[in-house]
């Protein structure tokens, strides 16, 4: 560090001159005053107080000071300086002290002649903390910095020699902790928060050697009060502009403010339409605007996140820990697609929602891999003491579950989701609404893809990029909760104290490996573009509905699940739930399941779903020994050979994971099905009945692929069944005719449980048929139809072996009328009664082929029929 030259004219205040007799008894204050500016400085200098020498040295050991520029002593002309922070502080003061005698430069703690500033110090702030308890006397009800600044300017106003230059410091302490700095330290580093000064000297001594002291260039107040400005607006241009430059500088050092709650708020509610709709709520309510704009305020932060770097980097060193404590890896695959697909683009992440760790997993694994974590769309029963702060910081913001008849409130968030893509922040929510309890997705909900695509429709600045990313476990955190729902009982509402009972429960516990794959991103642009060709890149007001508003909402929400799908990962327990759940004992012997296991990975690769989906490169043996390890499998010994099973509730919860990859087996399950009561069957009916019931797998499980697509891949799949061994091409004639083996040997026992996953999706649509045959057309609305089918499930999972828990599942039925209705093959009448015609008798025909006739039967006996307007529904 190169001293400051002491040949100055004039030296920076506090620097002692040479000594000569005449000095050596210093003048008294009052004597300085109105005296000759020579005269003052040398009356100036003096020693820095008792309590900062002491202090000086107490701290010394903890703070290690990176000084810029290296020579700040260049910025000295040989007139006096006051320091300015950009707030009060005393580790600041001390740091500026220690910083400023490293530099050869004059104490900040010894005032300029004349004391302009009134507080005995040559340097001033920006911003203040309370200062009734301060440990700096000076500073015990000291005046803001608007009246020490004035001050200052009223001196040069009164004394037309004095000329003083106000030099900007910015201290940054901890700015950058390197990796092996710990969490703690982490997070007490810098950050855009004025903390306080019991935090502020714990940063000191966990990050003090790791401390930037930044000088600017001077300011000349002079210069200043020469402008001719009144005094009220020279003081307050002279803050602006100190502000800006302060902002400006910690910018640079430690990157742009996130912590934008306060500010995005202020936003929200000065949009006009957020004014409108206070305006409406007004009226509404009879009460002033005022308060209305209240109760929009009151809305505004309870939805706004305050995201906060020190938290998000103290969450990933802790993090960090319990992964490696509770999971045996975390893999990302196809991450680099990504990154390569996304700059330029304001990316939305809209994963699959299987637990409330996909929430910390995506944002840790992006933190890592240095991206910033986005924004997350959080349900507000999340927003739990303590648990809802450390969210909120880590970038949850909170919504309602359901917001309907609340214009306000709708106002609100739609406007804070448009200024976060204005804003230019990344996003992620969940399209599914909540987490799926039976390992499928679930249909999507567009309402954020809807306020998305509407505040990017009317700031059309930067492309929007939706990312899919599927979540796979082997073992879910939420399992005992999720086994309760799935038995029927209530779903419990989250709670502070339950998540604390369960975290060492948790941490004790291994929960296998996790996989996170990036999905085929999605263009909003070229979406547009294939939806709404006539709008050519104008802005879209908030007013404007068009046509194709709605249509391209539901094609994007679509599109996510089958590009989430489109992306999975077969881990050992899919595999391992596949096959024992074919079984009625939930049980095989060791080489039967080897072998089922080989033939499941057989067809993966043969077959392979899309070029993103990811498959367990560990053998059958290995896939066994994994499951034993993480207590899903039991060994029963035996002397003919060990068998290997799942208890009641884990088998339960094995349909969850059955469930995560049903669709990447559906061409196969297909086949196979046919064949489960059928020993022969033509080839050109089975893919002709494949046609017929694509459309309704396809919604339900969200594939990608057409109707002739789909029939390809059964093609495709019967040539791997005829090379297995597992089918035999019996004739060439009309398409050929195909067969399975006869009793009960190991290609039927394989043939069988590929097939058993998708055999209850096709009983759930024969229910529905049976029961609108039953009733007759025009008789049932499609809510009754619902609750019909519904208890003529569950009767069947009474009378028969349980089914797996979404057998009986009302959304899968509803989804399934849906798209007969889409098909046209029901329709509504006036009375919103649902009405067919011999198509669907067709359609009910055609099941012989799949189901057998004792099932038939027993599904047709208990079809109920609907009640007579003076009798109950029938209860099970």
């Amino acid at each position: 560090m190169t001293a400051m030259p002491k040949q100055n004219p004039l030296p920076f205040p506090g620097e002692e001159p040479p000594k000569t007799p005449a000095d050596t008894v210093p003048a008294s204050p009052e004597a300085t005053v109105g005296a000759p500016l020579h005269v003052a400085v040398r009356a100036a200098a003096g020693r820095r107080p008792l309590w900062a020498r002491l202090l000086g040295r107490l701290v010394e050991p903890w703070l290690a000071l990176k000084i810029e520029p290296e020579d700040p002593g260049q910025y000295n002309d040989g007139r006096p300086v006051i320091y300015v922070l950009e707030d009060y502080g005393l580790s600041n003061a001390l740091i500026l002290d220690k910083a400023c005698s490293e530099a050869g430069l004059p104490s900040p703690l010894v005032p300029l002649p004349g004391d302009p500033t009134g507080r005995k110090r040559a340097y001033v702030a920006l911003s203040r903390r309370s200062s009734s308890n301060s440990l700096i006397p000076e500073q015990r009800g000291a005046k803001t910095h608007s009246d020490s600044l004035a001050k200052v300017l009223q001196a040069h106003r009164a004394r037309g020699e004095l000329d003083v230059h106000l030099v900007p410091v910015s201290i940054f302490v901890g700015r950058a902790p390197d990796k092996q700095s710990g969490w703690f330290a982490v997070l007490f580093s810098e950050n855009w928060a004025l903390v306080g000064r019991f935090r502020r000297m714990l940063a000191m001594l966990l990050n003090g050697r790791s401390t930037i002291v930044r000088f600017a260039p001077p300011i000349s107040l002079r210069g200043t009060v020469d402008e001719g400005l009144d005094p009220e607006r020279t003081v307050r241009k002279l803050q602006r502009v100190l502000r800006t430059h302060f902002r400006r500088i910690r910018e640079s050092v430690i990157g742009p403010d996130l912590s934008t709650r306060r500010m995005l708020v202020d936003q929200v509610l000065a949009a006009e339409s957020v004014r409108d709709a206070i305006a409406v709520q007004a009226k509404r309510d009879n009460s002033r605007t005022a308060d209305a704009w209240k109760k929009a305020h009151a809305y505004a932060w309870e939805i706004a996140a305050d995201y906060s770097s020190p938290v998000v980097r103290s969450a990933s060193f802790l993090l960090s820990h319990v992964w490696n404590r509770i999971y045996a890896g975390v893999l990302v695959h196809h991450l680099d697609k990504f990154k390569a697909a996304a700059p330029g683009h304001e990316v939305v992440y809209v994963p699959s929602h299987r637990s409330h760790m996909d929430y910390l997993l995506l944002s840790y694994l992006l933190y890592d891999r240095g991206i910033v974590p986005p924004h997350i769309v959080a349900g507000i029963n999340l927003n739990l003491p303590v648990v809802g702060t450390l969210l909120r910081k880590g970038g949850a913001f909170f919504i309602r579950r359901s917001i309907r008849g609340n214009a306000l409130y709708s106002a609100v968030l739609s406007e804070y989701v448009a200024q976060l893509v204005a804003g230019g922040y990344s996003l992620e929510y969940f399209v599914e609404g909540g987490r799926s309890r039976t390992g499928r997705l679930l249909q999507p909900k567009g309402g954020m893809v809807s306020m998305t695509l509407r505040a990017f429709l009317r700031q059309p600045r930067k492309p929007v990029l939706f990312q899919p990313v599927y979540i796979g476990y082997e073992k879910l955190m939420e399992g005992d909760s999720y086994l309760d729902e799935l038995s029927g009982r209530p779903k419990k509402s989250e709670s502070i104290w339950q998540l604390l009972w369960s975290i060492p429960k948790v941490l004790k516990q291994n929960y296998g490996q996790v996989v996170v794959n990036f999905g085929e991103p999605i263009a909003l642009n070229d979406v547009l573009a294939e939806k709404a060709p006539e709008w050519k890149g104008e802005v879209v007001s908030e007013d404007e509905k068009p046509a194709w508003l709605s249509s391209t909402v539901d094609t994007i929400a679509e599109r996510i699940q089958v590009h989430v799908n489109a992306a999975a990962d077969v881990n050992p327990i899919n595999l391992l739930a596949l096959a024992l759940l074919s079984t009625p004992k939930h049980a095989m012997g060791e080489a039967d399941l080897i072998a089922q296991i080989d033939l499941c990975k057989t067809l993966l690769v043969e077959m392979p779903y899309s070029e993103r989906v990811t498959v367990t490169p560990h053998s059958p043996e290995r896939i066994i020994a994994h499951a034993e390890e993480i207590n899903v499998l039991t060994r029963i010994k035996h002397p003919l050979g060990d068998v290997l099973s799942v208890s009641g509730d884990t088998a339960v919860l094995l349909s969850y994971f059955r469930n995560n990859v049903l669709h990447l087996f559906t061409a196969s399950s297909w086949v196979a099905c046919c064949f489960q009561n059928n020993r022969r069957m033509g080839r050109a009916g089975l893919v002709r009945l494949g046609r017929t019931v694509y459309p309704f797998l396809q919604a339900e499980l969200f594939l990608p692929w057409s109707e002739d697509e789909f029939a390809d891949r059964i093609e495709q799949t019967i040539e791997v069944f005829v090379r297995e061994g597992l089918l035999q091409k019996v004739s060439d004639d009309d398409g050929g005719i195909l067969a399975r083996n006869t009793g009960q040997t190991d290609e039927v026992f394989r043939l069988r449980a590929i097939g058993h996953s998708l055999q209850q999706a096709f009983e759930r649509y024969y229910i529905a048929i049976s029961v609108l045959v039953k009733n007759g057309p025009g008789t049932l609305g499609a809510g009754e139809l619902e609750s019909l089918c519904q208890q003529a499930a569950q009767r069947l999972s009474l009378l028969y072996a349980p089914a797996a828990p979404e057998f009986f599942d009302k959304t899968l039925f509803r989804g399934f009328i849906q798209k007969l209705r889409e098909l046209r093959l029901v329709w509504p009448d006036e009375n919103s009664k649902l009405l067919f015609d011999e198509r669907l008798d067709a359609w009910a025909k055609d099941a012989k082929f799949i189901l057998g006739r004792e099932l038939r039967h027993t599904i047709e006996r208990v079809s109920p029929e609907a009640a007579r307007p003076d009798e109950p529904l029938p209860q099970d």
